[in-house]
């Protein structure tokens, strides 16, 4: 007998569910590209060494999330797109209690892992819906929503972006 799709759909949505409240994961498969965000530390889903490895399409491929918001780097608000922090968080297996990002020129700021899951950082590899180059902050730049909370409209918190992104570790 023929399965319905809307059981389908139910039955898929219950796997997600299992899956995603069991703390259990699929694994992170292989770049296939060029690497340009390395998690390493505390990752449960490493792929290369011991590391949670991400190409452009991986980042690409999970939920991706827009907001626009007034930096202290451009004099206009900028929009900003990528997946939230907490879903490549969640990607690699890693839970910690803080994360030091660091940008291509070793610049490192500390971040709070329970940012991750408070506000709606996301790893962007858009700006103004264009790609960015390296000249440009780019390929990833790591960024708080400003202007959702006033409390975000802070040195603290502008201090722990991080434009030119390449790595993540999660301690």
């Amino acid at each position: 007998m023929p399965v319905s799709t809307s059981h389908y759909h139910l039955r898929a949505f219950a796997l997600s569910a299992l899956l995603l409240f069991s703390g259990l994961s699929l694994a992170l498969e292989k770049p296939t590209g060029p690497a340009v965000l390395r998690i390493s530390g505390l990752v449960t889903q490493p792929n290369m060494q011991q590391q949670a490895v991400f190409d452009m399409s991986m980042l690409q491929a999970l939920p991706q999330h827009s907001f626009t918001t007034q930096t202290p780097w451009y004099a206009e608000p900028v929009k900003f797109t990528g997946p939230l922090l907490r879903d490549v968080l969640a990607a690699a297996g890693a839970k910690g209690e803080g994360i030091t990002a660091i940008a291509l020129n070793d610049y490192r700021t500390e971040i709070p892992f329970n940012d991750a899951v408070k506000y709606d950082l996301i790893v962007a590899i858009l700006m103004n819906d264009q790609l960015m180059p390296v000249r440009e902050k780019g390929p990833l730049f790591l960024v708080y929503p400003f202007d959702s909370k006033a409390e975000l409209q802070a040195a603290t918190f502008y201090n722990r972006s991080a434009w030119q992104l390449r790595a993540l570790k999660i301690k």
